[in-house]
């Protein structure tokens, strides 16, 4: 009996050392094609775009949808319960536009200026606490210290969040991008399930003028909300609120401290912070995909056919190095005059924090570069720890020190 031959095995391009510098695979990718067939590290094959004028051009192709309804085989993402899973990364057209509308009010330009005052005082209360820190042992870990209670402690403002919740939903979404063994995905899930009920239950029966009774009472007055719909956007909303901005705040700061003559120039004119903060989403942005996506017909990309329900992934950090767009791509440069990223998104699923998450960013490195202006590795490079995931190219910590005299 003759026996059929075996499919081949498709590549896994994400391996240990892509976690700690995705870049190099990103550029032999790029190199070797626009799209590719592979598997993610679970096995689950997926369609990985790569190059940057298909990546902009997708982003806001109606013919890709990011419902899972019209997904076949393949990546989902992850198994959310229908309480967290009616959000807005995961709803096209109507409903999108919908829940987007009842949420945008609160993060509009001018709303979220008036919140500069609360950022900055909870990065000035930090810093100084870091410095005091720094005076008493040799090093600190920026990340638990500063970079992940600055937006934490912002968005937890906003909705209210009972201050001893705070760390623990952040550790929860931070197990659900790299978890440390294989049932922590579902565990943190439910975690972060049951904590959101009790939340909206509490505040239901406690309205207050944070964002979260506003959302209750849009879904309890008006009915323009599921409860599924606004436990959702809740935990969208403060996902989203922390996780990406507390990551490039600490990647943003070792991207300064790796570039000393960058660094320099930005501590001379000040005026060029918003300019690097631009540079630094394209640089070095942890959100490393768009939200996966699903044909909802066959279609092609540059000559590569793609099935109805196949996952495509497309791939945001290695479109932001894509040297066809972008010259000299993994040069550092606050001054470059090309900053029309996509770390934001693009269309329809533009970020709504945008305004929020650029604010907290100038603010935090600000608040860093001024106050703690010393401020160093206290270890190697070299011993710097990434995390475990395709997803997000974030720190596990920084160590920091302050040097003892002025070097540069």
């Amino acid at each position: 009996m003759t026996s059929l031959p075996s499919t081949p095995a498709l590549p896994r391009p994400f391996d240990t050392a892509f976690f700690t510098d995705p870049y190099p695979t990103y550029a032999r990718l790029r190199e070797a094609g626009p799209v590719h067939r592979i598997a993610l590290p679970d096995g689950s094959p997926v369609w990985l775009v790569v190059r940057e004028d298909d990546v902009r051009a997708l982003l806001t192709d109606p013919r890709l949808s990011v419902n899972k309804t019209h997904s076949n085989t393949g990546y989902k993402g992850f198994s959310l319960p229908p309480a967290l899973d009616a959000n807005l990364l995961n709803l096209d057209s109507a409903d999108h536009l919908r829940l987007r509308r009842l949420v945008s009010q609160a993060f509009t330009p001018r709303r979220v200026e008036n919140l500069r005052v609360r950022v900055q005082g909870a990065a000035d209360r930090l810093a100084d606490r870091l410095a005091q820190r720094l005076v008493a042992q040799p090093s600190a870990d920026l990340v638990t210290e500063f970079a992940n209670p600055l937006p934490l402690a912002v968005i937890g403002d906003l909705f209210d969040v009972p201050q001893p919740d705070r760390n623990p939903f952040s550790t929860w979404v931070g197990n659900m991008f790299a978890p440390e063994h294989p049932n922590q995905i579902a565990e943190s899930i439910d975690h972060i399930h049951h904590f959101l009920i009790r939340l909206v239950a509490e505040r239901r029966a406690n309205p207050g003028h944070d964002l979260l009774s506003g959302l209750i009472a849009a879904r309890d007055a008006g009915d323009q909300l599921t409860e599924d719909e606004l436990v959702s956007l809740a935990f969208l909303i403060l996902m989203a609120g922390s996780e990406n901005t507390q990551h490039l705040i600490s990647s943003g700061l070792l991207t300064l401290l790796r570039h000393p003559k960058q660094l320099a120039a930005l501590k001379a004119v000040p005026g060029l912070l918003p300019a690097a903060v631009e540079e630094l989403l394209r640089y070095a942005h942890p959100n490393q995909m768009a939200i996966r996506r699903f044909p909802t017909e066959p279609l092609e990309i540059d000559g590569v056919h793609i099935p109805a329900g196949d996952t495509v992934m497309l791939c945001l950090a290695s479109a932001h190095r894509d040297p066809a767009r972008y010259p000299d791509p993994d040069r550092f440069d606050i001054r470059r005059q090309d900053t029309a990223h996509l770390a934001l998104g693009q269309g329809m699923h533009y970020c709504l924090g945008a305004p929020l998450a650029r604010m907290e960013i100038q603010l935090g490195l600000d608040t860093l570069l001024r106050r703690l202006p010393r401020i160093a590795l206290a270890v190697p490079d070299t011993e710097l720890v990434w995390r475990s995931s395709f997803r997000s190219h974030a720190l596990t910590a920084l160590p920091v020190t302050i040097r003892a005299e002025q070097t540069e």
